[in-house]
């Protein structure tokens, strides 16, 4: 068993609460929780279900290896 690692992206929903995961180097593997700790552990499974769907379909699985940083900056216009 291959170990992967990948940058997640939790977009919190201000109107229904919690937050949406998208996995930017797996293209559609999108998922949900109703807190950070849950939208994580649901972002692993869904990650590993992903994974292994291209396995199964003899898909090459995309690696990342420069890990994309986000940083919060203040602009005044």
């Amino acid at each position: 068993m291959s170990e992967y690692q990948y940058t997640i992206i939790l977009h919190p929903d201000p109107e229904e609460g919690g937050y949406t995961v998208t996995v930017p180097a797996l293209p559609g593997c999108i998922t949900q929780g109703e807190t950070l700790e849950e939208a994580i552990a649901m972002a692993k499974d869904a990650i590993r279900l992903h994974i292994e769907g291209l396995i199964e379909e003899g898909e090459t699985v995309p690696e990342e290896h420069e890990h994309p940083q986000a940083v919060v900056i203040s602009v005044a216009a």
